[in-house]
């Protein structure tokens, strides 16, 4: 029965884990709040109206002061970049950089404390429904290594090297851990994000070229007639 007990807690684990990334402690949310560091790793479900179905929406965040570092972004099914949505500027650093939005995510969230890392690598995406239901997020864990270690000061002397170099990560019987390698190029990128001090740009999400062909997405509204329209609208209202 105890046997039972503790697999069904940590299957339970696992599921929240995937789910809502770092189960960090108290203490370390703490030193993140007083460091200035915002870091939102949550996936959420959105509904687009006019092409009539649900996709998935990320946040890349984060930065780092010397002492400790965090940070959560997404990337393509294959550790490709994706292009965000919107760029987000703000007047503090070590918050939210950049909005996306897709119908899978592969989430990438790490956190440094000094020379030790831990990351967390998963999958999202939505169960298929019955049309009209709204879809469930299934998200699964497809790397996790906990403590491990970069001798190299990649937020000063050895700022060099950022976007390079990654953790190393071990078994607890010392074995080391190999990451994925669709992945690889992400975990240095976000390696380099939670040395980044006073981060104020997108390490992992990249800009969306647009193109002047509209013809693929016909349900897409262009920048320049939404704008048109609400200024057609405000000069009505005026009139």
């Amino acid at each position: 029965m105890e046997s039972q007990l503790t697999t069904h807690h940590r299957r339970v684990e696992t599921e929240v884990l995937a789910r809502q990334g770092l189960r960090l402690p108290p203490i370390t949310l703490k030193c993140l709040r007083t460091a200035g560091i915002y870091c939102q790793p949550s996936v959420s479900i959105e509904h687009q109206h006019l092409a009539k179905k649900y996709v998935l929406r990320g946040v890349e965040s984060g930065g780092a002061v010397a002492d400790v570092g965090a940070y959560a972004s997404f990337v393509g099914e294959q550790g490709d970049a994706l292009p965000w949505l919107q760029r987000v500027d703000s007047i503090g650093v070590n918050g939210v950089h950049a909005v996306v939005v897709a119908p899978v995510l592969i989430r990438i969230q790490m956190l440094r404390i000094e020379r030790t890392y831990d990351l967390l690598i998963t999958r999202h995406e939505l169960s298929k429904s019955r049309e009209g239901q709204r879809p469930r997020l299934e998200s699964s864990i497809l790397f996790y290594g906990r403590r491990g270690g970069l001798e190299m000061e990649l937020w000063g002397k050895d700022a060099a090297f950022c976007g390079t170099v990654c953790p190393v990560f071990y078994t607890r019987s010392g074995e080391r851990v190999a990451l994925p390698s669709d992945f690889q190029d992400a975990a240095t990128r976000i390696t380099a994000a939670v040395c980044c001090v006073g981060c104020r740009h997108c390490h992992l999400l990249e800009p969306n070229l647009i193109t002047t062909e509209r013809t693929d997405k016909p349900n897409g509204l262009d920048v320049n007639e939404e704008r048109s329209a609400s200024v057609d609208a405000v000069v009505s209202g005026a009139a």
